[in-house]
């Protein structure tokens, strides 16, 4: 995968494709949301994007090309979340993770797992 991040029209194409694949343009449609009012051509335009972006490859049967993921979610949620990290916290982790934490609702639960992650990266 090279380090373009997906835009947010490709992300659902790529979330239908993790959940099921190799899919058709076609069969992608009843996947999408109600929200996303997309003709068949949209969706082969975006599915061409991804393959250039090399996060999806196809395979033709018959008449058809079925698309299918090559690189995983957290593949891509990492790429994504190093841009953001970049564009709105100038590539300062620290910062981004403490205004997460000031600025979230989080359980006991979650303070607590977000706590054994930093101890196991102390580790490292």
């Amino acid at each position: 995968m090279n380090k373009s991040k997906i835009t947010e029209s490709e992300w659902y194409i790529m979330k239908v494709l993790w959940l099921e694949s190799p899919l058709t343009s076609k069969e992608i449609m009843p996947y999408l949301p109600t929200t996303v009012e997309w003709k068949e051509n949209t969706v082969k335009t975006l599915l061409s994007r991804l393959a250039n972006k090399g996060v999806l490859d196809y395979k033709k049967e018959g008449r058809f090309y079925k698309y299918y993921p090559i690189v995983t979610e957290e593949e891509c949620r990492n790429v994504e979340s190093k841009h953001f990290v970049e564009k709105v916290f100038d590539g300062m982790a620290k910062s981004m993770l403490a205004s997460f934490i000031r600025n979230e609702e989080l359980s006991k639960n979650d303070i607590e797992e977000l706590k054994k992650l930093l101890e196991d990266k102390l580790k490292e």
